[in-house]
């Protein structure tokens, strides 16, 4: 396996279909062109009328970029009124001289509340919690949520770079109840997940809130250039099992993928512990190594590089027939459909 594929399975997931459509939602209220927004990030409009469907996490970046760019609005029509094209990068320009997570937060709060009708994140602590909740005055034309749920991802994510460290999350809180693709979450917060609460947000021990800030402005430069569309396209970095196993069976699927105990030897844990950890992370083994394969096949049928036949290989499967019904499985259409609706 290539480093650019070992890249890949640590930096890029595979994106469900409907984050896709829900992304979209703001655009076609507004009555914009959503399948000219699809094309222009590589993206089959036919292709995501299959729920099973997913794209790479490079196509949903383009997305992302392509939405904003086309509606010059950040709020991505989920909003009456826009967010003009670098707001957040004014934002993020404010908080890198923050001393602390804390002021970057309460900084940020006090820049968004200079909007009429603003939209942001409210800190509070708590005892030992510290928590980011939604708030607003106006009206959000979102039944997905998919722009509050974003905002969370886009926070935390912001905030772990800013520091530098693996913000663990105790609880996400949704303020609707638990949609039918609640497991495609475990990607954005890796923490127990409560619905129908009074707020949307997410808690994490307030410690945190006392880490300084790394970064200057010279890497948010850097970090702006892609951020933050390719937040939402990443997985969680944090130091759950399932990133750790993640992270070792990445390294090569043309060799023999180590077994589950050597999983568990090689993360110092014992096989009974590490299928309990597992299955509080609402995930298995096998599952992870299901979706570690589909993402690498979907970044490389994305691409016309390699032929179906090697790509079968490069995720582990020695017989083309047996990678096509695995394929099947996990998206609902075979390598050479996807192939096919990717190239239109």
């Amino acid at each position: 396996m290539t480093r650019t594929t070992i890249e890949l399975a640590m930096n890029d997931i595979s994106v469900s279909a409907h984050f896709v459509t829900a992304a979209l939602g703001g655009a076609r209220r507004k009555n914009f062109d959503t399948e000219a927004m699809l094309r222009a990030a590589d993206i089959p409009p036919e292709l995501i009328q299959d729920p099973q469907a997913r794209v790479s996490g490079h196509q949903y970046t383009l997305l992302m970029q392509t939405i904003w760019a086309t509606m010059q609005d950040e709020f991505m029509g989920f909003m009456e009124s826009p967010s003009k094209p670098g707001t957040f990068a004014t934002m993020c320009y404010l908080v890198i001289r923050c001393h602390n997570l804390r002021a970057v937060f309460q900084r940020a709060s006090a820049f968004y509340n200079l909007f009429e009708k603003p939209l942001y994140l409210a800190l509070s602590e708590q005892d030992e919690l510290a928590t980011l909740t939604i708030e607003t005055e106006a009206q959000i034309y979102d039944p997905h949520h998919f722009l509050q749920e974003s905002l969370l991802v886009i926070w935390h994510r912001l905030a772990c770079w800013l520091t530098g460290h693996q913000i663990e999350l105790t609880t996400s809180c949704f303020s609707y109840p638990a949609p039918n693709h609640v497991k495609e979450y475990r990607h954005l917060f890796n923490s127990p997940l409560q619905f129908n609460q009074p707020k949307t947000g997410i808690s994490f021990h307030k410690r945190y809130l006392d880490l300084p800030v790394l970064r200057d402005e010279r890497a948010l430069k850097q970090f702006l250039k892609t951020s933050p569309a390719d937040l939402l396209a990443k997985p969680d970095g944090s130091s759950t099992y399932a990133a750790r196993i993640r992270a070792i069976i990445s390294r090569d699927f043309n060799v023999t993928v180590p077994d589950f105990e050597q999983i568990a030897q090689q993360i110092n844990v014992s096989p009974q512990t590490l299928r309990r950890r597992l299955k509080e992370e609402n995930t298995s083994y096998q599952e992870i190594k299901d979706q570690l394969r589909r993402d690498i096949a979907i970044h490389h049928l994305s691409r016309n590089e390699l032929s179906i036949n090697d790509i079968a290989l490069r995720v582990g499967f020695t017989e083309p027939s047996t990678f096509h019904r695995a394929f099947k499985k996990w998206t609902g259409m075979t390598p050479g459909a996807y192939r096919a609706g990717a190239e239109r």
